[in-house]
């Protein structure tokens, strides 16, 4: 093999690692039984790390990411359901911990500021436009007023002007 093919490979293998998702469950962390591990995981995922952020505590290297999935597999060891763990998470953490927020009256506005938005602009648009077409033309000059403009444009090109 070429050794320029080589360092194809080996440059197009390590992007490709790199793409990879990485999710920092530790060995120790993983339980014995698969379908608590696989419950454990998707709850994991749907959990927000808060020294990150924007990365699931499954994805986080974070020792309090650690820490919440720890808190997870404990309570699917104790017996909890799906939704028991993430509402314990909830009020011991907030809403915050949710990768994706419910939808409660408490953030109504969150979820519905975009829509009213979009409909206060568009009210604002057809408004304006109502106004634009509805606004009175500009009235005609009379007889005497344009023959006065007629005499100033001719006074204004003659006296001003530098044209031979």
């Amino acid at each position: 093999m070429a050794p320029n093919l080589r360092a194809l490979l080996a440059a197009l293998l390590i992007l490709l690692t790199l793409g990879a998702p990485a999710f920092a469950v530790q060995p120790d962390e993983v339980l014995g039984d698969p379908a608590l591990e696989s419950r454990a995981r998707t709850l994991s995922a749907e959990l927000r790390c808060m020294v990150c952020q924007n990365q699931s505590i499954d994805d986080s290297d974070a020792p309090l990411a650690k820490d919440l999935r720890l808190i997870v597999r404990e309570r699917l060891k104790a017996g909890d359901s799906d939704s028991q763990v993430l509402d314990f998470m909830v009020a011991r953490y907030g809403e915050f911990v949710l990768l994706r927020p419910r939808m409660s009256w408490r953030n109504a506005l969150l979820w519905g500021a975009p829509i009213l938005v979009l409909v206060l602009g568009a009210l604002g648009a057809v408004l304006a436009l109502r106004r634009r077409s509805a606004a009175p033309p500009a009235p005609r000059l009379s007889a005497a007023e344009e023959a006065r403009l007629k005499a100033l444009l001719a006074e204004g090109d003659g006296a001003g002007s530098t044209k031979p």
